[in-house]
């Protein structure tokens, strides 16, 4: 168990305003430091954080009871009990990065941490990277969508970027397991709330830009802001990796000199960019089994396969070239580790029914952009005569201004449309249907709002050659449904659908 002395982690937070406890003992040791109170434990810090449904302030003293030695807040509490020390800050989360980061040794600046930030993208792109930097012989972790994975060890997480101390916890445990990088997935939410305050990015990769989130943030260009915040955290010899075929790729390394950017792109890009700072792609081939493409980079051409079908997949391993020539390995050690990576749970993940005759494709694509590049990906290399049918939804308490919008594109892009439930979660899963569907008056679908029954109807529904998209859920495997989660797995339905035929149901057809 990390120990620490509390005048120690005192020392060490920014924004310190004053302290109220002064009888309390400085050398006592810290036994965890926390913003959940119910994790406290006898002498724990407790970090009393502002949150949107709920004010930490409001369990300093159930934490106090519980034995933390020491409470951070932005705010005294009315009556402070004598057996504890009141550090007062003007950023209470700023602060749970500071204290957590001394907590468990400084564990993040000894490691190589690459940031992956995008609205799209960055599970893949993360994933392709932490694949090379193991094959190259520099043991590293990965954070992000879910999971937590170094030396074999698979960490179940709720959030793509943890909260700053379950975040430092993690750099501990791979730190201590040997390893020497970490790539890291890191959202808008996770910039703006300080979860990565105080972490120092050696690399930070831009996949792209496209609405999502515009429930938290107020318009595109204050989400823009908050992924730029990425590029503000680099270490004086860090660099950036941007999407240059992306209109906000400019915006992002507005801050950065051009020699300490790397510009990938495959129509050319509009962002400036110096000659040998540019990645470039040729795309020879594409199926629905992936890519052939030749990589540009100062003069020489590299030709790879992309094992993953869609443009965006290639883009994807342009920005892990990127990262592994700016961290100086061995342009072969690069892309022998592309080469060898594997494919990602969820994204573009291919079923194929026993004959291999008919494919699905399960895709976590939950945005426009994404159901639209997944569906134009997919369209490209539907064989003649065979169809392009989508299954998906939209999440519950989430944009609601991204429903239509997404039936719009679905109509257009796909030979057949079915709409079932995502993830409704306390929204009622017919509404959020109705408002898909404003987006596709007078278009022909279905509309299945049970998502194992809507997928067996589309599975039934394929010939020789079709493809199917399930969108919305990719790697998750479960369905969250008034407030409940339940075991759900797209990808065990299709298995099971694709091995028999016939499978039929109550479906209402729309025109």
């Amino acid at each position: 168990m990390a120990m620490v002395l509390l005048k120690e982690i005192e020392k060490a937070i920014g924004g310190l305003i004053g302290s109220r406890g002064s009888a309390v003992d400085q050398d006592a040791v810290v036994t965890m430091v926390t913003c959940n109170s119910r994790d406290v434990i006898p002498g724990a810090l407790f970090v009393a954080v502002r949150g949107f449904k709920t004010d930490g302030h409001r369990y300093i003293p159930g934490a106090a009871e519980a034995g933390a030695v020491a409470v951070i807040c932005e705010e005294y509490p009315l009556e402070c009990n004598p057996s504890v020390r009141y550090l007062l800050v003007d950023d209470a989360r700023s602060a749970l990065s500071d204290a957590a980061l001394v907590f468990y040794g400084n564990a993040s600046d000894n490691l190589t941490i690459i940031g992956v930030t995008g609205t799209n993208g960055k599970t893949t792109t993360s994933r392709l990277i932490t694949s090379m930097l193991n094959s190259a012989g520099v043991p590293a972790g990965y954070v992000g969508t879910g999971l937590c994975r170094f030396g074999g060890r698979d960490i179940v997480l709720d959030r793509t970027t943890p909260e700053a101390h379950e975040l430092q916890a993690l750099f501990r445990q791979m730190l201590d397991a040997g390893c020497r990088a970490v790539v890291m997935e890191v959202s808008s939410h996770a910039l703006v709330l300080k979860r990565v305050h105080g972490i120092r990015f050696r690399a930070a990769v831009f996949t792209n830009l496209t609405p999502e989130h515009l429930d938290f943030h107020e318009s595109m260009e204050e989400y823009a802001e908050a992924k730029r915040l990425l590029f503000d955290q680099l270490t004086p010899d860090g660099f950036g990796v941007v999407n240059a075929d992306d209109p906000h790729a400019g915006f992002m390394m507005s801050k950065l000199p051009p020699e300490r950017v790397f510009c990938c792109s495959i129509d050319g890009g509009s962002a400036p960019c110096p000659e040998d700072r540019r990645v470039d792609a040729g795309i020879s081939s594409m199926s629905v089994e992936g890519s052939q493409a030749v990589i540009g980079f100062r003069n020489g051409s590299y030709p790879v396969t992309v094992p993953l079908p869609g443009i965006f997949n290639v883009m994807n391993q342009l920005e892990a070239f990127a990262v592994g020539v700016g961290l100086g390995i061995p342009l072969q050690e690069v892309l022998r580790g592309l080469a060898g990576s594997d494919a990602v749970e969820g994204r573009m993940e291919r079923i194929w029914s026993s004959d291999r005759s008919r494919c699905a494709v399960v895709d976590y694509a939950h945005t426009p952009d994404a159901l639209q590049k997944a569906l134009e990906a997919l369209r490209a290399i539907t064989p003649p005569g065979a169809g392009l049918t989508v299954v998906f939804g939209c999440g519950g308490n989430r944009d609601r201004l991204k429903r239509p919008e997404m039936g719009r594109i679905a109509a257009d892009l796909a030979d057949r449309v079915i709409l079932t439930s995502d993830n409704p979660r306390d929204e009622d899963p017919d509404a959020i249907l109705d408002e898909i569907e404003a987006g596709m008056p007078g278009r022909a679908h279905l509309r299945v709002s049970d998502r194992a029954e809507a997928i067996r109807r589309a599975v039934d529904g394929l010939g020789d050659g079709d493809i199917l998209l399930v969108a919305g859920k990719g790697h998750e495997k479960y369905q969250e449904v008034a407030g409940k989660k339940h075991y759900f797995s797209d990808q065990d339905i299709l298995a099971e659908s694709l091995g028999q035929r016939g499978v039929s149901g109550n479906a209402k057809e729309h025109a």
